[in-house]
């Protein structure tokens, strides 16, 4: 497994490509209602990249369709944008990605639609808790494990379950690099990081078992038991003694707060 380490040139391009997603996500974030099409959403996102002098990473990678992964309620991942009309007390995890200059962003976020169920509002900041406790764990010297152990012991503590089947990844010159980061797993294991590696950690988090079943667009992947799923990504330059992370939720937060 090659590992990739980049130079500190090379982590500020990846900062302007991640950069590119962040705000990308917020223009989502000011439409985002009830009686929206997550279509509508896909078109806008589209807009507004290449607008900016980006590509959409998503289309046409693998064949998927689309610049956004739209994926409602219990659908965990790789949800296609289609007419589906977003109904109050939804939740919708957008993932979205960009090539800028020749390098790769990639986030994700999930958005509440209009008032939610507390329950499904606790899986929410629970997912988005063990993704900053997984990202302060991407510092040189540790190891993959220590953040896959992060992630998972801050989801389980809310008394959700972690999605085995999907993990982060490298990121850099390829949407997914080496290593895998798995969202569950235990402290010590797996390859040492060092300054230089870029990642993403993802936490996909159920409210109810953590099995999951691909549908037969051959993409769209949901939970088992038709239970809500949530799903936070970063992207994180391990550096020494701080995890220097290229993703801010910043943009989106301030839309959201004046909602």
């Amino acid at each position: 497994m090659m590992l990739y380490f980049k130079t500190d040139e090379e982590v500020e391009l990846l900062r302007k490509s991640n950069l590119m997603v962040s705000k990308t996500l917020a223009e989502i974030a000011s439409v985002i209602r009830p009686g929206i099409t997550t279509m509508s959403l896909d078109i806008l996102a589209e807009t507004y990249i290449r607008d900016n002098g980006g590509v959409p990473a998503f289309k046409g990678y693998n064949g998927f369709p689309n610049t956004l992964c739209t994926s409602v309620n219990d659908e965990v991942v790789h949800g296609i944008p289609s007419g589906y009309i977003l109904k109050e007390g939804d939740i919708i995890s957008i993932d979205c990605g960009v090539v800028l200059n020749g390098y790769y962003g990639d986030s994700a976020y999930t958005f509440p639609v209009g008032e939610i169920d507390e329950k499904v509002r606790l899986l929410l900041d629970f997912t988005r808790l063990s993704l900053e406790e997984g990202a302060k764990e991407a510092i040189s010297g540790n190891r993959i494990g220590d953040i896959s152990f992060a992630v998972q012991s801050k989801a389980e503590s809310g008394g959700f379950s972690v999605v085995r089947e999907l993990v982060g990844h490298g990121l850099g010159k390829q949407l997914h690099e080496a290593p895998e980061v798995p969202n569950y797993g235990r402290r010590g294991s797996g390859p040492i990081m060092e300054k230089g590696l870029v990642i993403c950690i993802e936490p996909m988090i159920n409210m109810g078992l953590k099995g999951t079943k691909q549908m037969r667009d051959g993409w769209t992947i949901k939970t088992i038991d038709g239970k809500p799923s949530a799903h936070y990504e970063y992207a994180v330059a391990v550096d020494k003694g701080k995890a220097d992370i290229l993703t801010t939720f910043k943009f989106i937060e301030e839309v959201l707060n004046k909602k």
